[in-house]
């Protein structure tokens, strides 16, 4: 295995976790016709807002490490 791969495992356990810590408990009964507050705008405040930039930036970091582990071996291969 090389280090993009095991680097590519790693962002993709921790974006399990971050996917798995965000509440969709309350922003979608809205919708759906439940009893829910605020309507239908909700605006992420504090930790929630925390972990959905999070949750942005490890798919971003997740996507280029999957081009990378597609893209190198190719080039490599050239040579």
């Amino acid at each position: 295995m090389s280090i993009l791969q095991i680097a590519q495992i790693i962002v993709s356990v921790i974006l399990v976790i971050l996917i798995l810590l965000q509440d969709r408990g309350e922003e979608t009964s809205g919708i759906f016709g439940g009893a829910g507050g605020g309507g239908a705008y909700y605006q992420r405040r504090g930790i929630e807002k925390l972990v959905f930039i999070a949750t942005i930036v490890f798919v971003v970091i997740f996507v280029g490490l999957g081009i990378l582990n597609l893209v190198l071996p190719n080039i490599q291969n050239l040579f």
